[in-house]
């Protein structure tokens, strides 16, 4: 696997840089355990949260628990410039350890990814509708008017006939 720095994935919020690679032959991201502790547990020095994930890594292996063997160590670079090996691990594993750290900073997180995940699995399985509802009632949610969801839905309707796409594709391959 030769994946390869990337720029453009998304960063966590307070402008905390994640530092992430991305795998072209398996099209995945791989992002730093270590950037992910720190802007939880908002830690300004970078060897405290360095410490505080060799400390959960070995807490959690004594658990028996499968985030650490589910993160690997890729070279990247360091913020010295110089490529090191470092933790990395993909988003469900992030997922997971996110709700290990008890952190203010970790909710937002594991609600906006579990949101997404929920979307994501009604379209892979040919439920658009599902997801469209799920969209609606978000936008109810935050106080949007019928007339303001009915627009929006227009408009992505409207985007994609100009585009030529269909965002929304059952899956009908047999296994």
């Amino acid at each position: 696997m030769r994946p390869r720095v990337r720029p453009g994935a998304p960063d966590l919020p307070a402008g905390r840089q994640v530092r992430r690679l991305y795998d072209d032959a398996t099209e995945t991201w791989w992002f730093s355990v270590v950037d992910i502790v720190q802007a939880l547990i908002q830690q300004p020095d970078q060897r405290t949260a360095r410490k505080y994930w060799n400390k959960l890594k070995q807490r959690l292996g004594e658990e028996g628990s499968q985030l650490v063997t589910n993160c690997h160590q890729l070279k990247i670079p360091a913020y010295d410039g110089k490529m090191r090996l470092t933790d990395v691990a993909k988003a469900e594993t992030l997922l997971r350890l996110v709700q290990s750290v008890p952190s203010p900073k970790a909710e937002p997180i594991i609600r906006r990814t579990a949101e997404a995940k929920v979307g994501y699995e009604r379209i892979v399985n040919g439920r658009p509708f599902l997801a469209l509802d799920h969209a609606r009632d978000l936008w109810r949610k935050h106080g949007r008017s019928e007339k303001w969801i009915q627009q929006r839905m227009m408009g992505q309707e409207t985007r994609n006939k100009l585009l030529g796409r269909k965002i929304f594709r059952p899956n009908t391959s047999k296994a």
